[in-house]
Protein backbone atom coordinates (compact mmCIF):
# COMPACT_ATOMS: atom_id res chain seq x y z
CA UNK A 1 0.00 0.00 0.00
CA UNK A 2 1.63 3.24 -1.22
CA UNK A 3 0.83 6.56 0.32
CA UNK A 4 0.05 7.55 -3.08
CA UNK A 5 -0.19 6.85 -6.69
CA UNK A 6 0.25 9.45 -9.27
CA UNK A 7 -1.04 8.59 -12.62
CA UNK A 8 0.86 10.51 -15.33
CA UNK A 9 4.57 11.84 -15.88
CA UNK A 10 4.23 15.58 -17.22
CA UNK A 11 4.75 18.70 -15.40
CA UNK A 12 2.01 18.23 -12.53
CA UNK A 13 2.88 14.45 -11.77
CA UNK A 14 6.56 14.75 -11.60
CA UNK A 15 5.77 17.85 -9.12
CA UNK A 16 3.52 16.16 -7.36
CA UNK A 17 6.04 13.26 -6.54
CA UNK A 18 8.67 15.47 -5.74
CA UNK A 19 6.56 17.53 -3.09
CA UNK A 20 5.24 14.37 -2.00
CA UNK A 21 8.63 12.30 -1.53
CA UNK A 22 10.22 15.66 0.30
CA UNK A 23 7.52 14.52 2.94
CA UNK A 24 8.76 11.17 2.98
CA UNK A 25 5.74 9.52 1.49
CA UNK A 26 5.36 6.36 -0.31
CA UNK A 27 4.88 7.66 -3.95
CA UNK A 28 4.59 5.36 -7.24
CA UNK A 29 4.79 7.50 -10.21
CA UNK A 30 2.80 5.64 -13.54
CA UNK A 31 3.73 6.74 -17.14
CA UNK A 32 2.79 5.64 -20.28
CA UNK A 33 5.03 7.65 -21.76
CA UNK A 34 3.07 8.81 -24.48
CA UNK A 35 1.96 12.75 -23.64
CA UNK A 36 -0.45 15.15 -25.36
CA UNK A 37 2.58 17.10 -26.21
CA UNK A 38 5.30 14.45 -27.59
CA UNK A 39 5.11 16.42 -31.15
CA UNK A 40 5.61 19.89 -29.61
CA UNK A 41 9.54 20.73 -30.25
CA UNK A 42 9.36 23.53 -27.09
CA UNK A 43 7.81 24.30 -24.08
CA UNK A 44 7.12 27.85 -23.55
CA UNK A 45 6.17 29.98 -20.83
CA UNK A 46 7.87 28.14 -17.93
CA UNK A 47 10.14 29.90 -15.61
CA UNK A 48 14.11 29.61 -16.49
CA UNK A 49 12.91 26.69 -18.94
CA UNK A 50 11.60 28.92 -21.67
CA UNK A 51 11.96 26.52 -25.24
CA UNK A 52 13.00 23.70 -23.31
CA UNK A 53 11.54 20.32 -25.32
CA UNK A 54 8.95 18.36 -23.38
CA UNK A 55 11.26 15.16 -23.03
CA UNK A 56 13.73 17.31 -21.89
CA UNK A 57 12.12 18.30 -18.95
CA UNK A 58 10.39 15.33 -17.86
CA UNK A 59 14.12 13.52 -17.85
CA UNK A 60 15.01 16.21 -15.85
CA UNK A 61 11.70 15.67 -13.75
CA UNK A 62 12.67 11.84 -13.35
CA UNK A 63 16.30 12.67 -12.67
CA UNK A 64 15.25 15.22 -9.63
CA UNK A 65 13.16 11.94 -8.25
CA UNK A 66 16.11 9.70 -8.43
CA UNK A 67 17.00 11.32 -4.85
CA UNK A 68 14.41 10.70 -2.67
CA UNK A 69 14.21 7.02 -2.04
CA UNK A 70 10.26 6.61 -1.22
CA UNK A 71 9.61 7.74 -4.92
CA UNK A 72 9.23 5.17 -7.40
CA UNK A 73 8.94 5.84 -11.44
CA UNK A 74 7.24 3.10 -13.77
CA UNK A 75 6.77 3.14 -17.23
CA UNK A 76 3.38 1.47 -17.87
CA UNK A 77 -0.17 2.21 -18.88
CA UNK A 78 -2.99 1.87 -16.25
CA UNK A 79 -5.77 0.67 -17.80
CA UNK A 80 -8.56 0.69 -14.69
CA UNK A 81 -8.81 2.77 -11.50
CA UNK A 82 -11.59 2.19 -8.71
CA UNK A 83 -11.92 2.62 -5.18
CA UNK A 84 -11.53 -0.14 -2.36
CA UNK A 85 -12.70 1.21 0.84
CA UNK A 86 -11.06 4.20 1.76
CA UNK A 87 -8.31 3.62 -0.86
CA UNK A 88 -7.86 3.35 -4.57
CA UNK A 89 -6.49 0.52 -6.95
CA UNK A 90 -4.91 0.92 -10.15
CA UNK A 91 -4.71 -1.88 -12.88
CA UNK A 92 -1.66 -2.25 -14.77
CA UNK A 93 -1.62 -3.33 -18.78
CA UNK A 94 0.00 -6.30 -17.55
CA UNK A 95 -2.26 -7.41 -15.26
CA UNK A 96 -0.46 -5.96 -11.99
CA UNK A 97 -2.35 -4.50 -9.36
CA UNK A 98 -1.00 -1.32 -7.09
CA UNK A 99 -2.90 0.29 -4.04
CA UNK A 100 -2.64 3.76 -2.35
CA UNK A 101 -3.95 5.66 0.46
CA UNK A 102 -4.51 8.59 -2.40
CA UNK A 103 -4.65 8.50 -5.94
CA UNK A 104 -3.33 11.58 -8.17
CA UNK A 105 -4.58 11.48 -11.95
CA UNK A 106 -2.22 14.12 -13.73
CA UNK A 107 -3.25 12.09 -17.12
CA UNK A 108 -3.95 15.54 -19.39
CA UNK A 109 -6.31 15.22 -22.09
CA UNK A 110 -6.00 13.68 -25.09
CA UNK A 111 -6.80 16.00 -28.25
CA UNK A 112 -9.21 15.11 -31.39
CA UNK A 113 -8.03 17.20 -34.09
CA UNK A 114 -10.82 18.49 -36.68
CA UNK A 115 -10.55 16.08 -39.82
CA UNK A 116 -9.23 18.87 -42.38
CA UNK A 117 -6.25 17.48 -44.58
CA UNK A 118 -2.83 18.77 -42.98
CA UNK A 119 -4.21 19.29 -39.96
CA UNK A 120 -2.39 15.84 -38.80
CA UNK A 121 0.60 16.83 -40.58
CA UNK A 122 1.43 20.39 -39.18
CA UNK A 123 0.05 19.91 -35.68
CA UNK A 124 2.63 21.72 -33.24
CA UNK A 125 4.43 23.02 -36.40
CA UNK A 126 1.27 25.44 -37.76
CA UNK A 127 -1.63 24.22 -35.94
CA UNK A 128 -1.98 25.18 -32.34
CA UNK A 129 -4.70 25.24 -29.59
CA UNK A 130 -3.43 27.52 -26.91
CA UNK A 131 -2.31 31.65 -28.74
CA UNK A 132 -0.15 31.67 -24.91
CA UNK A 133 1.58 29.10 -25.53
CA UNK A 134 2.85 29.77 -29.38
CA UNK A 135 1.29 32.60 -30.53
CA UNK A 136 5.07 34.45 -29.82
CA UNK A 137 6.43 32.18 -32.42
CA UNK A 138 3.92 33.54 -34.74
CA UNK A 139 3.94 36.81 -34.23
CA UNK A 140 3.06 39.39 -37.46
CA UNK A 141 2.47 36.36 -39.69
CA UNK A 142 -1.22 35.65 -41.09
CA UNK A 143 -3.10 33.77 -38.42
CA UNK A 144 -6.36 31.79 -38.66
CA UNK A 145 -8.96 31.28 -35.73
CA UNK A 146 -10.44 27.69 -36.66
CA UNK A 147 -14.30 27.80 -35.33
CA UNK A 148 -17.50 29.28 -35.02
CA UNK A 149 -19.75 30.69 -32.30
CA UNK A 150 -19.43 32.90 -29.40
CA UNK A 151 -16.15 30.82 -29.25
CA UNK A 152 -14.72 31.60 -32.76
CA UNK A 153 -14.85 35.28 -32.02
CA UNK A 154 -13.33 35.22 -29.02
CA UNK A 155 -10.61 33.31 -30.12
CA UNK A 156 -9.94 35.91 -33.21
CA UNK A 157 -9.87 38.80 -30.99
CA UNK A 158 -7.52 37.27 -28.77
CA UNK A 159 -4.66 36.44 -31.73
CA UNK A 160 -4.84 40.33 -32.40
CA UNK A 161 -2.43 40.39 -29.89
CA UNK A 162 0.13 38.65 -32.06
CA UNK A 163 -0.61 39.78 -35.35
CA UNK A 164 -3.32 42.24 -36.84
CA UNK A 165 -3.91 39.66 -40.01
CA UNK A 166 -6.34 37.48 -38.11
CA UNK A 167 -9.02 35.41 -40.06
CA UNK A 168 -11.65 33.36 -38.58
CA UNK A 169 -12.46 30.67 -40.55
CA UNK A 170 -15.94 28.98 -39.81
CA UNK A 171 -15.49 25.80 -42.11
CA UNK A 172 -18.87 26.75 -43.60
CA UNK A 173 -20.55 27.71 -40.40
CA UNK A 174 -21.97 30.87 -41.80
CA UNK A 175 -24.98 30.52 -39.60
CA UNK A 176 -22.88 30.31 -36.51
CA UNK A 177 -22.03 34.09 -36.77
CA UNK A 178 -24.45 36.61 -35.95
CA UNK A 179 -24.57 40.52 -37.40
CA UNK A 180 -23.42 41.69 -34.41
CA UNK A 181 -20.50 39.35 -34.46
CA UNK A 182 -19.33 39.96 -37.80
CA UNK A 183 -19.48 44.24 -37.24
CA UNK A 184 -17.39 43.82 -34.11
CA UNK A 185 -14.95 41.12 -36.36
CA UNK A 186 -14.81 43.53 -38.78
CA UNK A 187 -14.11 46.70 -36.13
CA UNK A 188 -11.28 45.17 -35.44
CA UNK A 189 -10.22 44.32 -39.09
CA UNK A 190 -10.58 40.25 -38.81
CA UNK A 191 -11.80 38.84 -41.57
CA UNK A 192 -14.34 35.80 -41.75
CA UNK A 193 -13.66 33.41 -44.10
CA UNK A 194 -17.05 30.99 -44.19
CA UNK A 195 -16.14 28.38 -46.87
CA UNK A 196 -15.60 25.08 -46.22
CA UNK A 197 -11.85 24.10 -45.86
CA UNK A 198 -10.24 21.39 -47.64
CA UNK A 199 -7.27 21.32 -46.43
CA UNK A 200 -3.99 23.08 -44.95
CA UNK A 201 -1.04 22.75 -47.16
CA UNK A 202 2.32 24.11 -46.34
CA UNK A 203 6.05 22.75 -47.54
CA UNK A 204 6.19 19.99 -45.12
CA UNK A 205 8.24 21.64 -42.18
CA UNK A 206 5.52 24.93 -42.08
CA UNK A 207 2.27 25.76 -42.61
CA UNK A 208 1.67 28.07 -45.32
CA UNK A 209 -1.88 28.53 -46.60
CA UNK A 210 -5.40 26.83 -46.21
CA UNK A 211 -7.06 25.87 -48.95
CA UNK A 212 -10.70 26.20 -49.42
CA UNK A 213 -12.92 23.84 -51.44
CA UNK A 214 -14.03 26.60 -53.81
CA UNK A 215 -10.18 26.44 -54.81
CA UNK A 216 -9.38 29.68 -53.53
CA UNK A 217 -6.58 30.05 -50.64
CA UNK A 218 -5.86 32.22 -47.52
CA UNK A 219 -1.58 32.73 -46.75
CA UNK A 220 -1.93 31.37 -43.23
CA UNK A 221 1.34 31.15 -40.87
CA UNK A 222 -0.84 29.35 -37.55
CA UNK A 223 -3.81 27.70 -37.37
CA UNK A 224 -5.32 28.00 -33.19
CA UNK A 225 -8.14 25.98 -32.40
CA UNK A 226 -11.16 27.12 -30.55
CA UNK A 227 -11.10 25.39 -27.17
CA UNK A 228 -12.65 21.78 -26.76
CA UNK A 229 -11.83 18.96 -28.94
CA UNK A 230 -9.90 17.27 -25.97
CA UNK A 231 -10.82 14.12 -23.68
CA UNK A 232 -10.42 12.84 -20.76
CA UNK A 233 -8.62 9.99 -19.26
CA UNK A 234 -11.02 6.82 -18.77
CA UNK A 235 -9.63 6.73 -15.24
CA UNK A 236 -11.27 9.62 -14.82
CA UNK A 237 -14.95 8.90 -15.81
CA UNK A 238 -14.23 5.03 -14.36
CA UNK A 239 -13.73 6.79 -10.67
CA UNK A 240 -16.91 8.83 -11.22
CA UNK A 241 -15.46 12.07 -10.98
CA UNK A 242 -17.47 15.39 -11.87
CA UNK A 243 -16.71 16.91 -15.44
CA UNK A 244 -17.90 20.25 -17.00
CA UNK A 245 -19.87 20.46 -20.48
CA UNK A 246 -16.19 20.69 -22.04
CA UNK A 247 -14.58 17.65 -20.42
CA UNK A 248 -12.16 18.74 -17.43
CA UNK A 249 -12.82 18.12 -13.65
CA UNK A 250 -14.22 21.05 -11.77
CA UNK A 251 -11.41 20.89 -8.88
CA UNK A 252 -11.84 22.25 -5.57
CA UNK A 253 -9.31 23.60 -3.20
CA UNK A 254 -5.62 21.92 -3.69
CA UNK A 255 -7.43 19.68 -6.84
CA UNK A 256 -9.56 18.06 -4.88
CA UNK A 257 -12.61 16.12 -6.64
CA UNK A 258 -15.59 15.05 -5.77
CA UNK A 259 -14.59 11.49 -5.01
CA UNK A 260 -13.04 11.78 -1.78
CA UNK A 261 -8.70 11.37 -1.50
CA UNK A 262 -8.73 11.78 -5.73
CA UNK A 263 -6.84 14.51 -6.74
CA UNK A 264 -6.38 15.52 -10.54
CA UNK A 265 -4.18 18.38 -11.25
CA UNK A 266 -2.91 19.83 -14.87
CA UNK A 267 -4.69 19.92 -18.47
CA UNK A 268 -7.23 17.58 -16.93
CA UNK A 269 -9.14 20.14 -14.42
CA UNK A 270 -9.95 23.51 -14.61
CA UNK A 271 -7.25 26.11 -15.29
CA UNK A 272 -5.31 27.29 -17.66
CA UNK A 273 -3.33 24.57 -19.69
CA UNK A 274 0.33 26.17 -19.06
CA UNK A 275 3.03 24.19 -18.08
CA UNK A 276 3.68 26.02 -14.99
CA UNK A 277 0.06 25.98 -13.94
CA UNK A 278 0.17 22.26 -13.97
CA UNK A 279 3.53 22.03 -12.08
CA UNK A 280 1.45 24.62 -9.26
CA UNK A 281 -1.63 22.12 -9.12
CA UNK A 282 0.71 19.03 -8.74
CA UNK A 283 2.27 20.72 -5.86
CA UNK A 284 -1.19 21.87 -4.31
CA UNK A 285 -2.28 18.55 -4.67
CA UNK A 286 1.02 17.21 -3.01
CA UNK A 287 0.71 19.30 0.15
CA UNK A 288 -3.10 18.31 0.50
CA UNK A 289 -2.05 14.92 0.60
CA UNK A 290 0.66 15.20 3.22
CA UNK A 291 -1.80 17.20 5.52
CA UNK A 292 -4.69 14.37 5.21
CA UNK A 293 -2.62 11.59 5.76
CA UNK A 294 -0.88 13.45 8.78
CA UNK A 295 -4.56 14.08 10.03
CA UNK A 296 -5.43 10.09 9.78
CA UNK A 297 -2.25 8.56 10.99
CA UNK A 298 -2.75 10.91 14.38
CA UNK A 299 -6.47 9.56 14.61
Amino acid sequence: MHDAIIVGGGPAGLNAALILGRCRRSVLLIDCGDPRNAATPRTWGLFTRDGTPPAALRAQGRADLARYPTVECRTAEVTAARREGDAFAVVLADGQTETARRLVLATGLHQDLPTVEGFDTYWTRGVHTCPYCDGYESRDQPLVAYGHGHAGVGLALELTVWSRDVTLCTDDRADSLSEADRARLDRHGIGVADGAVARLAGNGERAERLVFADGTERPCHAVFLTPGGCRPSDLITQLGCDLTPKGIVPTGDYEGTNVPGLYVAGDASRRVQFAVVAAAEGAMAAFAINTELLKDDAA
